[in-house]
C-alpha cells in the first residue's frame, strides 16, 4: 500500500510539474497580437486605410508650399524639394514571423536573433506602403526610411525594400548608428532630411517617429498625441503595433525585476470601472 500511494504522489508531482512547465512554456505576452497582425483582415483594412488616405493627400500637401510634417523643418523651407518619411519595422515592412519565431521557440527578442532575422531579408511589405511610396517617387518626392534597424545590417535591409518593390535611393535608408550622432532617437535624423526637404508627411507605428516623447508618462504620452489631433490622418499617419514600443515601457514604473512583478503591473494597469 504504501508503495502505491508513494507512486500515485510521485505522479501527481510529476504531472504538477510537466503542467506548470507548460503553463510556462506559452505565456508569451505576444501571442494574441502576433496572431491578430497575421490573421485579421481588419488589421490589413487599417493600414490600408491609412496609406490610402495618405495617398490622397500627396498631391495636396505637394501643392501647398507652407505645407510641412516635420517638427524639426525650419524657416525658410517653401523652396525645398518635398520628401516624406517612413519608419520600417510595422510600419513598411511585417516582421510579425519573427515574432511568432520566438514565441515559437519559447524565448524572446535578442539582438543576435533578430539581427539574423533582418538578414534573411524575408520581412513583407504592409499592405498599401508599396503604393504609397512608388506614387510618390512618381510624383518625384523623395522617399526616407529611418529606422533603429542596426547599420551594420542596413544592406540585407535595402535588399528587403528592393525585393518588395518599394523605391530605395543612395542614402534614403538611415539607420541606427548609421552616422556619428544618429542614435535610436530619429531626431537627429528627421532634422538631416529636414534641412534639405520639405517634409510632407511621416509614418511610423511609435509616438516617437512623429515627435520625441522618450521617457515620459502614459498621461503625457497621450496629452502629447492630442496637442498634435489636426496633423494625425494628414500629416502623420500611424500604423498600429500590439506587440512592442515606447507604449509598452511606459506601462512600468522602473521598479519591475521579474516578469511576475511585470506581469502585475500590466495587472495593475487595467481599468474595468468598478471601485
Amino acid at each position: 500500500m504504501k508503495i502505491r500511494l508513494l507512486t500515485v504522489a510521485l505522479l501527481l508531482l510529476f504531472t504538477s510539474c510537466q503542467t506548470s512547465r507548460q503553463a510556462a512554456d506559452y505565456s508569451n505576452n505576444t501571442l494574441s497580437s502576433t496572431l491578430w497582425l497575421q490573421t485579421a483582415a481588419e488589421y490589413e483594412a487599417m493600414t490600408l486605410q491609412a496609406y490610402n488616405t495618405a495617398r490622397m493627400f500627396l498631391t495636396v500637401a505637394l501643392e501647398d508650399s507652407t505645407w510641412s510634417a516635420s517638427l524639426e523643418q525650419e524657416d525658410p523651407y517653401f523652396d525645398k524639394p518635398p520628401a516624406i518619411i517612413l519608419d520600417l519595422d510595422e510600419t513598411a515592412i511585417d516582421n510579425s514571423f519573427y515574432e511568432a519565431r520566438v514565441i515559437l521557440d519559447k524565448s524572446g527578442f535578442d539582438s543576435v536573433t533578430w539581427n539574423n532575422w533582418v538578414r534573411e531579408a524575408e520581412a513583407e511589405a504592409i499592405k498599401g506602403a508599396v503604393e504609397l511610396t512608388n506614387r510618390a517617387d512618381e510624383l518625384g518626392i523623395a522617399v526616407f526610411y529611418i529606422t533603429n534597424r542596426d547599420a551594420e545590417v542596413q544592406p540585407y535591409t535595402e535588399q528587403n525594400l528592393l525585393e518588395l518593390g518599394f523605391p530605395v535611393a543612395e542614402g534614403s535608408v538611415m539607420s541606427n548608428g548609421g552616422q556619428p550622432g544618429w542614435t535610436s532617437a530619429k531626431t537627429e535624423r528627421r532634422k538631416v532630411v529636414a534641412e534639405n526637404y520639405r517634409v510632407l508627411m511621416l509614418f511610423g507605428d511609435d509616438l516617437n517617429d512623429f515627435v520625441p516623447a522618450r521617457g515620459i508618462s502614459i498621461e503625457e504620452r497621450k496629452k502629447l498625441a492630442e496637442v498634435y489631433a489636426d496633423w494625425w490622418g494628414a500629416k502623420w499617419f500611424v500604423l498600429p503595433n500590439p506587440n512592442y514600443g515606447s507604449w509598452e515601457r511606459a506601462l512600468y514604473t522602473g521598479n519591475e525585476e521579474s516578469e511576475a512583478e511585470m506581469q502585475q503591473t500590466r495587472l495593475n494597469r487595467l481599468k474595468d470601472k468598478r471601485n
